[in-house]
């Protein structure tokens, strides 16, 4: 691998992650890293028709109210945020 490839490389991961969110970066922390992991995931559940009707029906649930369980949840996914150490 050459030079050239190492930074075309690392200037597309730099683009992808400017781009979308979820994809981290080299300063984001266990915490936000696990909410965009379920932000993600409740997304996904919400906008795939099929999937959201699977899970209400393993709930016993209409489909509407787990959807509106899952956007509740997307608000605070893993809880409040951990306290930020002061430098």
């Amino acid at each position: 691998m050459q030079a050239s490839d190492r930074f075309n490389i690392n200037s597309q991961l730099e683009h992808l992650q400017a781009k979308y969110v979820g994809t981290g970066h080299a300063d984001l922390n266990r915490f936000e890293w696990a909410v965009n992991i379920q932000r993600d995931s409740y997304a996904s559940y919400v906008g795939h028709y099929p999937l959201m009707a699977y899970i209400a029906i393993a709930e016993n649930e209409s489909i509407g109210r787990e959807r509106y369980s899952f956007m509740q949840k997307m608000l605070l996914p893993c809880g409040l945020p951990p306290e930020r150490e002061e430098d």
